[in-house]
């Protein structure tokens, strides 16, 4: 829901730092590898109940995140880049919950719930952009994968996992309360997909969207 504004504020400073490391013979694969080892140590960070090392490590992996975009318009996007931007992404999506589940006993039937609104919403947003493809839908920016814009997106993920950090003992009221957002957003992606399916679907800012994973294009 937020994506698009945050986006509009952070992607100056992102292109001026990914131009940057670009020069300096960076790829974006090692900046992708870079973001996902960032994440599986906030992960385990997590699980052992270091809250504030995990919030320093989460928050370097979406900056990682960030970068390997610039990086790779830069240097040319590649097929592999961005299939692994994407699972990159996605295990570290969902590591991170299983981490909290490990953490807090009490969190894990509310952290079950919210992997399964993942899958569901997942599912959706890879479907989508296949059906996308297949219809020859032309992309407005260069970006890579389209979805269904929806409640819960990147940047309210972000949001959610900080106050995983920030309030270990609230985890289940913060995993139900995502779970329920994650969910209506897999109901507006399904949705979408059925007018996809239809043959009515529309390219409009308010419709299909892209996620910023430039080099699959994610």
């Amino acid at each position: 829901m937020l994506d698009e504004r945050a986006r509009a504020i952070v992607a100056p400073t992102l292109d001026t730092i990914g131009a940057s490391l670009e020069k300096r013979g960076v790829s974006a694969v090692a900046v992708t590898a870079a973001g996902w080892l960032c994440g599986v140590t906030a992960c385990v960070a997590v699980a052992t109940h270091t809250s504030l090392i995990a919030l320093a490590l989460w928050i370097a992996n979406r900056i990682l995140d960030g970068l390997d975009g610039p990086i790779a318009r830069r240097r040319g996007a590649t097929d592999l880049g961005g299939f692994l931007d994407i699972v990159s992404d996605f295990s570290i999506y969902a590591g991170f919950i299983v981490a909290v589940a490990i953490a807090e006993p009490s969190a894990r039937l509310a952290c079950v719930a919210l992997l399964a609104t993942y899958y569901v919403s997942g599912t959706a947003l890879l479907a989508i952009s296949s059906l996308a493809e297949r219809r020859n839908i032309a992309r407005q920016d260069g970006r890579s994968l389209r979805f269904v814009g929806g409640l819960a997106e990147g940047t309210e993920t972000i949001a959610a996992y900080i106050m995983f950090c920030l309030f270990p003992d609230n985890s289940a009221q913060i995993a139900w309360a995502f779970a329920v957002a994650v969910g209506i957003t897999a109901v507006q992606r399904v949705l979408g997909g059925v007018h996809v399916l239809r043959g009515t679907a529309t390219e409009s800012p308010a419709s299909l969207h892209i996620l910023d994973h430039p080099e699959i294009t994610t």
